[in-house]
C-alpha cells in the first residue's frame, strides 16, 4: 500500500537525545516547509483557433474519479525521497531496488488510494475531527500561534492549503478503512506467537538494552529570564505524565525534540552508547519509569523507558509484542491486496493504453474526455455506493464510445 506523502513541517530548534551525544549542543534547525509532493510537471498545451489552452491527460478512471498524468508524474518525482524515508538503513543497492519498486507501482498505488478513499466515503467514515487535530498538532510543533499563521506559512512555501488538508484527510481515511475492513478481521493466536518464538530463539539473544522515549523543551535562543519558566513548564508537564497522560501523544503535541512526530521514540541503546550520567540512571529503571527533568545545554529533558532487556535470551513475555507486530504485518499485506482486488472487481477501473497498472486491470474501452466542473481529482460529490458508481461510470463511457 502506498504512503500518501504529506508536506513535512520540520521542527524549530534542536533538541532531544541521540545515541551519539548526550547531552550537548546541537546546531539549531530553521523552520522548513516542504511541499506536500514534488512540483508537478507543466501540463501539455494545445492550440485551438489561435489560442493556447491547458489540457490534462487522463491516465485512469476509478468510478467517477480520474487519475491524471500530473498525478503520476508528481508521484514519480517523489519516489526517491519516499524510498529513502522508508528504507533509511538500506544499502545503496537496496535503496535502488526500493525506488524502482515504487516507480513500477505508482499507478497501482494511486488507484488503490482512490478506491480506499471512495470506500471510506461509502462507509460514511468521518475523519474531520482527526484532520483538525493533526493540523493543530503540526501547528503546535512548529510554534505557530494560530491556524491563520500556519496557513500563511503553507502559502509562503507554495502549498495550497486545501490540497494539504485533502492529503491529510485521505491518509487518515485510508488508514481507517484498512483498520475497519482488513485489520479488524486479522488475528494472531498465542500459539503462532509461541511457535515463532521457539523457531527463532537465536534472534532474541540480545545484549543489555533500554528502549527510550523523550520529551524535550528547548532553551535555545531564550533569555536567561525565560529559562526558569521553561524549567517550571517541564516539571508541570512531567506531573501530568505521571498522572497517566499518554506519553507518545503528549510528546507529539508538546515536545520541541526532533523526535516529536514519532511520539518521542529514540530507539534502543546498549551500555556505552549513552553518556555515563544518563546511562547510570536509565539502566536502573523499569519499563514505564520516567526520569526527573534533566537539564541539558539545549533545554530540559524527560526520558521514559519504553522497554528494558537484560543480557542473554529474552523471555517470550518481553518480546511477545514485537513478534505479534511482525506476524500481524505478514498477515496484513496479502489480506490487504485481496481486499483491494475485491474493490477493483466491484468498481469501474480503466487504464489508458500505454500505462500499466501492476495490479492488473482487465482491458476496457477507454474514452478520454475533458473533466467537467464537478468531476476531477476529487470525483463527483455524493454518497453513492461503489457498485452504483461503477455502473454509472461504465454506462457513461459506453455511450461516449458508441458516439
Amino acid at each position: 500500500m502506498n504512503r500518501i506523502l504529506l508536506g513535512a513541517l520540520l521542527l524549530v530548534g534542536a533538541g532531544g537525545l541521540s545515541a551519539q551525544e548526550q547531552p550537548q549542543d546541537k546546531p539549531q534547525e530553521k523552520l522548513q516547509l516542504e511541499k506536500p509532493q514534488a512540483k508537478p510537471p507543466e501540463k501539455p498545451q494545445e492550440k485551438e483557433k489561435g489560442k493556447t489552452r491547458v489540457v490534462e491527460e487522463i491516465v485512469a478512471r476509478v468510478n467517477n474519479e480520474i487519475i491524471t498524468f500530473t498525478d503520476v508524474e508528481r508521484e514519480k518525482a517523489s519516489a526517491p525521497d519516499d524510498a529513502r524515508q522508508d528504507c533509511q538503513a538500506c544499502t545503496p543497492a537496496q535503496l535502488d531496488a526500493a525506488i524502482k519498486d515504487k516507480e513500477q507501482n505508482i499507478l497501482r498505488d494511486l488507484i488503490d488510494q482512490s478506491l480506499l478513499v471512495q470506500k471510506g466515503k461509502d462507509l460514511n467514515i468521518n475523519v474531520e475531527p482527526d484532520v483538525i487535530k493533526q493540523m493543530d498538532r503540526i501547528r503546535q510543533q512548529n510554534k505557530l500561534k494560530d491556524m491563520d499563521e500556519f496557513e500563511d506559512a503553507l502559502r509562503k512555501a507554495g502549498i495550497v492549503v486545501e490540497d494539504y488538508k485533502s492529503q491529510i484527510r485521505n491518509r487518515i481515511l485510508t488508514q481507517e478503512v484498512i483498520r475497519k475492513e482488513v485489520g479488524s478481521r486479522l488475528n494472531v493466536p498465542r500459539g503462532e506467537i509461541q511457535k515463532y518464538y521457539d523457531e527463532h530463539k537465536k534472534d532474541f539473544v540480545r545484549p543489555e538494552m533500554v528502549y527510550l522515549g523523550e520529551f524535550f523543551l528547548s532553551t535555545q535562543n531564550k533569555s536567561e529570564d525565560e529559562i526558569p519558566k521553561i524549567e517550571q513548564k517541564a516539571k508541570a508537564y512531567l506531573e501530568r505524565l505521571k498522572k497517566g497522560e499518554d506519553f507518545q501523544e503528549f510528546a507529539k503535541r508538546y515536545s520541541d525534540g526532533t523526535t516529536a512526530k514519532e511520539g518521542g521514540s529514540l530507539g534502543g541503546f546498549e551500555r556505552g552508547q549513552l553518556s555515563k550520567e544518563i546511562e547510570d540512571v536509565v539502566f536502573k529503571m523499569k519499563k514505564g519509569d520516567m526520569t526527573d527533568v534533566i537539564r541539558t545545554k539545549t533545554g530540559f529533558l524527560v526520558l521514559r523507558v519504553d522497554q528494558r532487556y537484560e543480557a542473554g535470551d529474552q523471555p517470550l513475555e518481553k518480546v511477545e509484542p514485537e513478534i505479534q507486530d511482525k506476524l500481524y504485518y505478514q498477515k496484513m499485506q496479502p489480506e490487504l491486496r485481496k481486499y483491494l482486488t475485491r474493490l477493483r472487481e466491484e468498481s469501474y477501473v480503466v487504464v489508458k493504453p500505454g500505462y500499466v497498472d501492476s495490479a492488473g486491470v482487465a482491458s476496457t474501452p477507454f474514452v478520454e474526455v475533458e473533466p467537467s466542473a464537478d468531476t476531477g481529482k476529487g470525483g463527483k460529490k455524493g454518497g453513492k455506493k461503489s457498485s452504483k458508481r461503477a455502473k454509472s461510470a461504465s454506462a457513461d463511457a459506453g455511450k461516449k464510445a458508441g458516439q
